[in-house]
């Protein structure tokens, strides 16, 4: 799908046709609007490849005049267990004229920009679009991470309650999206730091300003993903240990009870033998029992000692 944009009265507004300083928004594009970008606007066919590669990472490329810029947006997915959250390519392409955005699915950063939430944002300064672009993918960044704090502190309380294999899977899939974000994040402030050097596109003052805004954010969102992911971590490790010393405990009751329980079991054992000489008390029926529970009570004690129960 291929949809044309331009800002019309300080505000993003869809046109017919692509016109002078218009921005070309492309998501999932078919064969043949693949082919209409190539023709018109003179893409070079391996940036064209490489925009269309779901599993690129962050960089910036330049080939005969046309600038490639791509970057990992964050993106939420609903999954049979919930929530998750992921990273995505998408790609910026500088045409001549244009702002080209070439992406392989819908994503929350360019449907504020189409929809128009985004205000006094101008596509025909084509330097100042594309930071205003990175500059919302850096917000979305800490959003979703103020989200993932917050799960993983609601799966944290469940855990203290009960250790169910629910929550567990839970956590584990938070500290997956804290993966993914951290690893895209510092691919995407190389990115910005090469851009930064002005040597792809031509940075004025303003846009120096809303450069080094950017990379502020995207720095903050490094370090939340870091902190969180380390805290994450030092969470599971400590739950596995709960969980171990648990079942430990556990372990350590039952065979403290199998070890009484099979004190009468050898005693009735013994005195159903057919022994010659006979068993001290073997006339006596209740005997046998006395001695059961007169040497249940001594092993419970010293059990009780040994820190078994």
């Amino acid at each position: 799908m291929v949809n044309f944009y331009k800002t019309i009265n300080g505000r993003i507004e869809e046109v017919k046709e692509c016109e002078d300083g218009c921005w070309i928004n492309c998501v999932s594009p078919t064969d043949e609007e693949v082919q209409y970008l190539l023709d018109v606007f003179d893409i070079p066919p391996e940036l064209m490849r490489s925009a269309l590669d779901e599993e690129e990472s962050s960089h910036i490329d330049s080939e005969d005049g046309t600038t490639l810029i791509i970057i990992d947006i964050p993106v939420i997915e609903k999954g049979d267990s919930g929530i998750t959250y992921s990273t995505m390519p998408m790609a910026i392409l500088f045409a001549d004229k244009n702002i080209i955005t070439v992406s392989l699915r819908e994503n929350t950063v360019i449907t504020e920009f189409s929809e128009g939430v985004v205000r006094n944002v101008m596509t025909n300064y084509k330097t100042h679009f594309v930071l205003h672009i990175m500059l919302r993918m850096a917000t979305k960044y800490l959003q979703y991470l103020k989200q993932i704090d917050k799960i993983s502190n609601r799966i944290e309380r469940e855990l203290r309650r009960s250790a169910r294999n629910k929550d567990l899977n839970q956590l584990l899939d938070v500290e997956k999206s804290l993966v993914y974000f951290s690893s895209s994040l510092k691919s995407d402030e190389i990115t910005l730091e090469k851009i930064m050097r002005g040597r792809y596109i031509k940075l004025y003052d303003e846009d120096q300003d809303l450069l080094e805004d950017v990379l502020i954010e995207i720095k903050q969102a490094v370090d939340m993903s870091a902190i969180y992911l380390n805290i994450l971590n030092g969470t599971m490790d400590v739950f596995a240990s709960i969980i171990s010393n648990n079942l430990n405990a556990v372990m350590k009751i039952q065979a403290s009870l199998t070890l009484l329980v099979s004190i009468p079991t050898v005693i009735s054992g013994i005195y159903g033998m057919n022994i010659l000489g006979g068993i001290p008390g073997d006339k006596i029926w209740w005997i046998p029992i006395l001695l059961s529970l007169v040497l249940m009570v001594i092993m419970y004690f010293i059990l009780r000692r040994k820190n078994m129960f």
